[in-house]
């Protein structure tokens, strides 16, 4: 059964799923490509590596003070002045934030003999988006290629947080897909879309003397959301995960996942 939404599901950008899928669609993009790219090219996935000390969900629990029920009463210790404060005896349990070791996968499209890096290809995940120390390597990286004789594509296929700096983009757009050529910056190709529209195709660029090769991104996806079995195990009766839509756009949801959601 394929996705019932027209474009990217958004049901996959939850954390339950989004790892998986993010590795899936990866592999998934290099498989669809790397035909069109033989004899002359061929497609490495590379993992950038690094240390989040970010975790926002996790905090330190620190009572504000120890309050006693009216009828408790606490022990004096003989001679102790019975106005102190009572001391906690028994230990609270904590949690405290932990450093993750974070894997990020993306792609290169390489030369075949010289193995120069002609296209970095990256899917941003989550942490890129976030204030912290995935989106600042993800910029020192990005800011590295866009400096380099490398072309970029940058797949923004999460609605939350903050998209990558750029200028001049205008109008709504959900997701985003960014085509950096090496010839013609600091301009740069970018397909905005929203949760109605399907994935629109784009031009992969090569170097300067290859035809640019056309990427349907649109039926990567299908593929893989039909290969993972999303269809069995997303629960289309759960609200779309943050962030929260327009009532027009949840209108259009609800419509959408009618039948799905019938009994």
């Amino acid at each position: 059964m394929p996705s019932p939404f027209p474009g990217m599901n958004p049901y996959l950008e939850q954390p339950v799923f989004w790892s998986s899928f993010h590795t899936r669609f990866m592999v998934a993009i290099a498989d669809a490509i790397t035909p069109n790219l033989r004899p002359k090219y061929y497609v490495d996935v590379e993992t950038r590596t690094y240390v989040d000390e970010t975790d926002e969900e996790l905090l330190v629990g620190i009572p504000d003070a120890l309050v006693l029920s009216p009828t408790q009463t606490s022990p004096l210790t003989p001679g102790r002045n019975p106005t102190h404060s009572a001391v906690q005896t028994r230990p609270l349990q904590v949690r405290l934030p932990m450093p993750e070791e974070v894997r990020e996968r993306y792609l290169e499209v390489r030369e075949v003999g010289t193995d120069a890096v002609i296209t970095v290809i990256e899917v941003l995940s989550p942490k890129n988006k976030r204030t912290g120390a995935g989106r600042t390597l993800y910029q020192k990286k990005r800011q590295k290629v866009l400096k380099s004789l490398s072309n970029l594509v940058e797949i923004d296929l999460l609605r939350g947080n903050s998209p990558m700096p750029m200028t001049g983009a205008v109008g709504k757009s959900d997701y985003r897909i960014l085509v950096s050529r090496e010839s013609s910056r600091p301009i740069a190709d970018l397909y905005g879309f929203t949760l109605q529209e399907p994935i629109p195709q784009f031009l992969l660029p090569l170097k300067s003397d290859d035809e640019e090769l056309a990427v349907d991104l649109q039926a990567v996806l299908g593929g893989v959301y039909e290969r993972a079995s999303y269809e069995l195990r997303i629960d289309y009766h759960q609200p779309v995960p943050p962030p929260k839509l327009l009532p027009e756009e949840q209108q259009w949801v609800d419509e959408l996942l009618a039948p799905l959601r019938s009994p």
